[in-house]
């Protein structure tokens, strides 16, 4: 049986938690792999709440929709830290953007990583817009999701030709947070 990873990505409109979602899915497209990506926002685009689940498989994909079996969350907000913290199934991995999320779980069933991605994102590039990549780099360093070559290529599917400027700056945002994940 192969590997599956259900991925939920949630913050408020801006993070780019949209965009983190689709760069794992393009990429694992670039992989061969079988994907899917369900967007979900609140009530404002900017500034309400937003989250995606992106999954990635090797086998074919039952339902895109988000269950108990959602093994990977991309928490960039408070407000998404009491939300989606419990959905985590158990031995699930929990990203947390530490710099602007304070509040904690107390689930002792899955592993939490403490990624202060704005805070990288505005000390190291000098632009906190830039903490979503920073979190791509950090969860696909930890768990494998897709290969570093599938995530530089997506950069351009979702980014499109009117954007390829910014890909240099993002490539970096993504090692930054392989590096911090690293140790």
């Amino acid at each position: 049986m192969g590997k599956i990873h259900k991925i939920c990505c949630a913050g408020f409109g801006g993070q780019g938690v949209m965009s983190l979602g689709m760069l794992f899915t393009y990429a694992g497209m670039v992989d061969g792999k079988h994907v899917t990506w369900c967007p979900s926002y609140g009530p404002e685009m900017r500034g309400g709440t937003a989250n995606c689940v992106a999954t990635v498989s090797d086998e074919e994909i039952g339902s895109p929709l988000a269950g108990n079996d959602v093994n990977v969350i991309a928490i960039m907000n408070n407000a998404s830290m009491t939300k989606f913290a419990p959905v985590l199934m158990p031995g699930g991995s929990l990203f947390v953007n530490s710099t602007l999320v304070k509040e904690r779980t107390e689930r002792t069933d899955v592993t939490i990583y403490e990624i202060p991605a704005s805070q990288i994102a505005l000390e190291k590039l000098g632009n906190g817009k830039l903490a979503n990549i920073v979190m791509l780099g950090a969860i696909n360093e930890l768990e494998g999701i897709v290969t570093e070559e599938a995530l530089l290529e997506a950069f351009r599917k979702v980014f499109g030709k009117s954007k390829e400027e910014f890909i240099p700056i993002n490539k970096e945002a993504m090692k930054l947070g392989m590096e911090y994940a690293r140790g």
